[in-house]
């Protein structure tokens, strides 16, 4: 049997370089969609704007994703994908969670636009109505119980001083973490132009609490 190749409502065609072509367009919608969620928010941004900045028609962009909550949800995915492999290969090497979180937060340093956006969203989602109300909930309660984990291994290889508390230094972590991307935010707007090192603050927080410093 043989078959035609037909255009998608996208405007690539149908085949393997059509596949190709839809995952690269799929992409370039999620950038945009970050850069726009992070200007206006979630609530603010407008398909048609996400559209074109991607350069794609409003038809083909509905082709990819139906709703916007499907888009939303696509762009979280995006980001748990990126820093899933990040945390990983670091653990791998050996490196403790928490001090592969500091070199998270030494790669997010670099890509303000998906920060700006997912500090935007976790300040939105704390409504119970919002479309990732759900996702941030399970979001903090699995960062909180890695960090957890990992402050209780450290404490078990002798690698904590005595008086920390592993069992409250998970949630206090990840608040810091939020935190500083906030403040570091703030700062690149500052006119002198020094951005906070997040890196830097949080190995501070971590070498304090450490039998002997981390570096």
């Amino acid at each position: 049997m043989t078959s035609t190749s037909q255009p998608d409502p996208s405007g690539q065609p149908a085949g393997r370089g059509g596949y190709a072509k839809g995952r690269a367009k799929r992409a370039e919608v999620i950038q945009a969609t970050i850069v726009s969620i992070a200007e206006s928010g979630f609530h603010g941004a407008s398909l048609r704007d996400i559209a074109a900045r991607a350069g794609i028609s409003h038809a083909g962009l509905l082709h990819h994703f139906p709703t916007k909550a499907h888009l939303l949800m696509a762009v979280l995915e995006h980001r748990d994908d990126v820093d899933g492999v990040d945390l990983d290969e670091d653990v791998a090497q050996g490196v403790s969670f928490i001090e592969a979180m500091i070199g998270l937060a030494e790669r997010n340093a670099r890509r303000r636009p998906v920060v700006e956006a997912f500090t935007v969203l976790a300040a939105e989602a704390t409504t119970p109505d919002h479309p990732a109300h759900a996702y941030f909930k399970i979001h903090y309660n699995e960062a909180i119980a890695s960090a957890t984990q990992s402050f209780r291994e450290l404490k078990a290889a002798g690698r904590l001083r005595p008086e920390v508390d592993p069992e409250r230094e998970g949630a206090q972590w990840i608040a810091l973490m939020d935190g500083l991307q906030i403040q570091w935010l703030q700062s690149l707007a500052e006119p002198d132009g020094r951005p906070l090192d997040m890196a830097a603050e949080l190995r501070y927080r971590l070498d304090a609490m450490l039998t002997t410093p981390s570096n």
